[in-house]
Parts: C-alpha cells; sequence; structure tokens
C-alpha cells in the first residue's frame, strides 16, 4: 500500500525529536514546513537559508513565527560556525544545488551539525504522471539523479551514515491550467522560456488530467535521514 501524506511535517516528527531542537533548513524557499514545525513543537527554532534573492525578500517581509528566522545564502557556503545546529532539513532543495557543487554542501551541511546530527533530504522523484507535464519545460531528470548519487558518495566517504530511507506520495490539485502555470511556471528562481508552441503542448498534456473539481496528480517523494558520523 502506497503511503499518502499531505503533511511531511507529521513523517519527520517521527523519524526525529523537535521540540527544542536548533535547525537550519537549506534552500528554504517559501519555508512552509518550518512555519508549522516551530509552532508545533516547543523550543524548536529554525534557520531558512534561501539563495533566492527575491524569495528571500518575501520571507523576510512575511509574519514568521517566533523560532524562525531568514538568511541569505547557499548550501555550499553556509554562514554559521561548526557545530551550529542539531538537525538540517533540505526539501525539495539538494537537486537545484549546481551539480558540482553538490559534494561540497553536503560537507558543508555535516559541518555545521553537531557530532550525531541529522540531515533530512526529501527529493522528488523522477516519475508520474505530473512529472510528465512539467519535464516538457524543465527536464529535471540529470539533477534529481546526480542528488541522490550526491548522497550515496557522501555516505561511502564516511561522514555520514544513512539512518532511515522512506518513500511516499503527495497528493497534487490544480484548480485548472492558469493555477498550474502560476505554480509551477512563475517562480521566482527560474526564467521560463514558454512560447506559444511550448505552452500549447505542456496544455495538451495536462488538460487530459482534469475533472469537474480540477487536475488531480500524486507526486511520488524519496526522503533519506542521514546522521553525522565522527
Amino acid at each position: 500500500m502506497t503511503d499518502t501524506r499531505t503533511d511531511e511535517l507529521e513523517l519527520l516528527a517521527s523519524l526525529v525529536p523537535l521540540d527544542g531542537q536548533r535547525l537550519i533548513e537549506l534552500g528554504c524557499g517559501a519555508a512552509g514546513l518550518a512555519r508549522r514545525l516551530v509552532e508545533r513543537h516547543a523550543g524548536a527554532s529554525v534557520l531558512g537559508l534561501e539563495v533566492d534573492e527575491r524569495q528571500h525578500a518575501k520571507n523576510l517581509a512575511s509574519d514568521a513565527p517566533p523560532g524562525l528566522s531568514f538568511q541569505a545564502g547557499g548550501a555550499q557556503a553556509i554562514p554559521f560556525p561548526d557545530a551550529r545546529f542539531d538537525g538540517a532539513l533540505m526539501l525539495k532543495s539538494l537537486h537545484h544545488v549546481p551539480m558540482p557543487l553538490m559534494d561540497p554542501a553536503l560537507d558543508e551541511v555535516r559541518r555545521v551539525l553537531v557530532p550525531g546530527g541529522w540531515l533530512y533530504v526529501s527529493e522528488p522523484v523522477y516519475a508520474g504522471a505530473l512529472n510528465e507535464v512539467i519535464r516538457l519545460f524543465n527536464d529535471e531528470g540529470e539533477v534529481r539523479a546526480a542528488a541522490q548519487q550526491a548522497l550515496d558518495r557522501a555516505i561511502a566517504a564516511g561522514g555520514w551514515q544513512q539512518a532511515d530511507e522512506r518513500r511516499f506520495e503527495v497528493p497534487v490539485r490544480f484548480a485548472d491550467f492558469a493555477e498550474f502555470e502560476c505554480r509551477m511556471v512563475d517562480v521566482t528562481f527560474a526564467e521560463r522560456r514558454f512560447d506559444d508552441a511550448l505552452r500549447a503542448a505542456v496544455r495538451a498534456r495536462f488538460e487530459p488530467h482534469m475533472g469537474p473539481d480540477g487536475a488531480h496528480f500524486v507526486r511520488p517523494m524519496h526522503v533519506r535521514l542521514l546522521r553525522r558520523v565522527d
């Protein structure tokens, strides 16, 4: 039976303690999970690191709950001292790190974790109907594979141990093609070249999934939980 989840925070909380933990999220985006985390888990703090300037400005301007703060920066050069955090999150972000920088980024994450600290990496699987639509204008097959290979190399090098691994699906709904464009095309961290021909091709692949209440998909996800080895 496939594990379906609408809130990944529940899975994270089942794998690691969160109350009172000092956490960093690399490539935090709008920090949706981090916002819920600090509200639900007493004494937890999350530092959201974001390389995209426009998203970082939005985060700074947002009404962040106590315990959540933001700083600009990339995972390959984390602006904090050694052993600063108990745990780290990379939610659909490792594959956005430039491929030559993935190994240095994982080294940096290890550096800022306390001994025995954990890294939770959640990556979309390159499969499924939604992926078939998106790959017409944003084919991430190579970078998603590279992200998994970087994790394998980090473990093989001896600095990390894989503590757990999970797979699940996230339901995704779009009211119509316009909402799909808004959420998946018009994003701050990418400049899409979306001409009329490509738009028509994407729409043609999207529209068969439309029903009376919108288009429904599932996004398959792959989680790997690593622990720092000393």
